[in-house]
């Protein structure tokens, strides 16, 4: 009689094991989709920003060249 007592346990403990192992698989899933979507969100944002800097760069080098001789230089 115990031992079909330690058997139950024991089968109860590994349907538990096995729910919470297919709760935390369900759960990686849902975190490798956010991950792939913040990475991908993130390498727009980086492509956005080198755009933005080359227009900078391009504006920056169409300015005269006397307007940055004749800018005030800073005090220390």
């Amino acid at each position: 009689m115990a031992e079909h007592d330690i058997i139950d346990q024991i089968a109860e403990r590994v349907d538990h094991l096995l729910l919470r192992h297919e709760e935390l698989q369900r759960t990686h899933v849902l975190l490798t989709r956010q991950v792939q979507a913040l990475t991908a969100e993130r390498d727009q944002l980086k492509s956005r920003l080198s755009a933005a800097r080359a227009r900078v760069d391009a504006l920056i080098e169409r300015l005269p060249q006397a307007a940055a001789s004749d800018a005030p230089e800073a005090s220390p």
